[in-house]
């Protein structure tokens, strides 16, 4: 079992970047920035987006925070997005979610300029990531296929399972494994909460993308040996132990998991650090397009 380090992987992908944008800098190029909105109090995602702003910090990006309290309203937060759209300083637009329950989500990811919308959530950016055309790939896939490519994982001709079906995660991920790429053309097999007899689909798959919210979901019962196994959970559990007062856990249970695999990305460790590393190749996409 080798483990798919994704801070490792993210770590190559930011210094890559560092070093395109020190060469624009140089020219007197303009550098890309990024806005981040944060809504509320919601202890996950303010760490969640703490991160993203450290990661442009040490690529050289620009990035400006707007953090609101979870009383604004959709009519506020969506002319905060118009704001964004037409700033011309401003390279690419993310709404950190979860958002509060009176706004709604669709209607917030709709408002965000296309050419800005660096987490490839936008219907325009969905639909040319579906027909194979240039876009922005929603950041979490993107990651996944950027860390297969790091460790050279062999995809053509495998068999693939995505448990999961969400428009961020799942949906995406299936297009892409299944896309005519160096880190594409398998054979997948789209599960979620409806599939009947999931764990026969799971024994068969090569590669298992596991991103349904629900820890230590996939059990070593349901895999078979030599799998790739990527864990895009990770769930707060409380836990008294900690001085956090809580753990993380994957979607996998990896104590029994990972000694049948061949590769298993980490939970905290494996996407995460990959979603901000897509994200910021996104970033930097949509200020070369832009000027």
């Amino acid at each position: 079992m080798k483990i798919l380090d994704g801070k490792l992987a993210a770590q190559a992908v930011k210094e890559k970047l560092k070093i395109a944008v020190e060469k624009l800098k140089a020219e007197g190029k303009k550098v890309p920035h990024l806005a981040a909105i944060l809504i509320g109090d919601n202890g996950a995602s303010a760490t969640y987006v703490a991160a993203k702003v450290k990661a442009c910090e040490e690529t050289g990006f620009i990035s400006t925070l707007l953090r609101y309290d979870s009383s604004i309203t959709a009519t506020q937060l969506l002319e905060k997005i118009t704001e964004l759209n037409k700033n011309s300083a401003i390279d690419g637009i993310l709404v950190q979610l979860p958002l509060p329950a009176h706004i709604a989500e669709e209607e917030v990811i709709k408002a965000i300029d296309p050419a800005k919308d660096v987490d490839g959530f936008h219907p325009v950016n969905l639909g040319k990531m579906v027909q194979g055309q240039s876009g922005f790939i929603p950041a979490t896939p993107y990651g996944i296929m950027l860390l297969l490519e790091h460790y050279q994982i062999e995809t053509t001709g495998k068999n693939a399972v995505v448990i999961g079906r969400s428009n961020i995660v799942g949906r995406p991920m299936s297009i892409l494994l299944s896309g005519n790429t160096p880190q594409g053309n398998c054979t997948v097999t789209l599960c979620h909460s409806r599939t009947k007899e999931l764990e026969t689909h799971c024994k068969q798959a090569d590669i298992i993308v596991a991103a349904l919210g629900k820890p230590e979901f996939l059990q070593a019962n349901m895999i078979k040996k030599g799998a790739v196994v990527i864990d895009v959970g990770i769930t707060r559990v409380n836990d008294n132990t900690k001085k956090s007062g809580f753990r993380l856990l994957g979607d996998v249970h990896f104590e029994s998991v990972a000694p049948l695999c061949s590769w298993i990305t980490p939970v905290p460790g494996g996407v995460g650090p990959m979603t901000i590393a897509a994200l910021l190749k996104n970033t930097f996409q949509a200020c070369q397009q832009r000027h």
